[in-house]
């Protein structure tokens, strides 16, 4: 139920504004007040300028809100667990008085204790939900950006931008559970899958179906800090671009398997097409200028196994990790790349390295053309 009349000037939630742009400012405070929304969070969000969002957060999550103490009792889960838990996902702490928590929360809040019967450690809670929460910020930045750009246009007031974007959010947002939901399966699916098939390999093991296949891996250098200076959106655009660098040098019997965000996997019978393949796509990059990131990349070769499209198996595992120690502009290959190869590149050896995930030392090699 609504409060006591807030003194919106007197609150300083008015500050700076004049004319139009104040009588709509007070217009959509009245209303989100009119609605429950508590004082703390027309402050927090009045500062941070992100009030336009606050009627669509009301779609996304409800209008019901509590305190930590309720979503406690509610769930039986203890208040210094529930700071914990916000802090590991990025999530700003509330004051204990400030009814914020949604009924979602609670709902999660509860999870806690059913994980905890199952065995999972607080500790291993918190772990997985600090990867959660670095890895769908940027999804849920994205996400709150898309119907932003389908409502904007010149002359809307405050209050009918806020409006609109709560309709926009109505009709995209029944979308994006069942979206995010398959998309962590398939990752969830393919993950397993590895692993099985590395412990497989780790002891021995034949797997049916595997053949010879060089792997690529060729990621964005600095992908992760440019992830803290640029938007979502440039991000995105530095992602579609790299997928399109790859599929061009791609030829076959070279196939563009997947890209991942900042890294593109390639994939060749043969390993001299591959590191032609490889070469290129550094060279491509480096063409884009100051703007696109400097690519490095890692290249193994030895038996996989081939699974709707992708690859399994550790010259997979092996690529990945000489890609993650590989200086800018450069590709590594492992020994066997090296000796399976005529010699139309030149090699420099860049020692050996103890890679996270393999056993044994690798024994590095730097691969250029002749003509470099």
């Amino acid at each position: 139920m609504p409060g006591e009349p807030i003194d919106f000037e007197a609150e300083g939630l008015l500050d700076g504004l004049q004319g139009d742009a104040r009588s709509d400012r007070r217009a959509l405070l009245e209303q989100l007040a009119g609605e429950g929304v508590p004082l703390s969070e027309l402050r927090r969000t009045t500062a941070s300028g992100t009030i336009i969002f606050l009627p669509a957060d009301r779609v996304i999550v409800g209008s019901e809100r509590y305190t930590a103490a309720e979503v406690s009792e509610r769930s039986g889960v203890e208040l210094d667990f529930l700071v914990a838990a916000r802090r590991a996902m990025g999530l700003p702490v509330p004051e204990p008085q400030d009814p914020v928590y949604t009924e979602a929360e609670v709902e999660s809040a509860a999870r806690t204790v059913l994980a905890r019967e199952a065995g999972i450690s607080d500790e291993e809670i918190l772990d997985l939900l600090r990867v959660l929460g670095r890895g769908l910020s940027q999804a849920a930045e994205s996400l709150r950006l898309l119907p932003l750009k389908l409502v904007l246009e010149p002359g809307l007031s405050e209050r009918e931008l806020a409006g609109r974007y709560a309709e926009a959010v109505a009709a995209l947002y029944p979308m994006v559970d069942p979206l995010i939901s398959n998309v962590l399966a398939l990752h969830l699916r393919h993950t397993a899958q590895s692993e099985v098939i590395s412990a497989l390999e780790r002891s021995g093991g034949q797997l049916p179906g595997s053949r010879e296949v060089a792997i690529c891996f060729a990621d964005l250098v600095g992908f992760t800090r440019l992830g803290e200076e640029v938007a979502p959106d440039e991000l995105g655009r530095l992602a579609v671009r790299l997928e399109a660098l790859a599929s061009e040098v791609a030829d076959p019997p070279v196939r563009l398997v997947k890209t991942i965000g900042d890294a593109a996997m390639l994939a060749s019978p043969e390993p001299e097409p591959l590191l032609d393949a490889a070469l290129g796509l550094i060279d491509a990059a480096d063409a884009e200028g100051e703007d696109f990131p400097q690519l490095r990349a890692g290249t193994a070769v030895g038996t996989a196994l081939p699974r709707a499209g992708d690859w399994y198996g550790r010259p997979v595992n092996l690529a990945s990790r000489i890609t993650s120690v590989a200086r800018p502009g450069s590709l590594l290959a492992a020994r066997e790349v090296r000796e399976s190869v005529s010699e139309r590149y030149r090699w420099s050896y860049a020692g050996e390295r103890r890679l996270r995930g393999i056993r044994d030392p690798v024994a590095l090699f730097r691969a250029r053309r002749l003509d470099a």
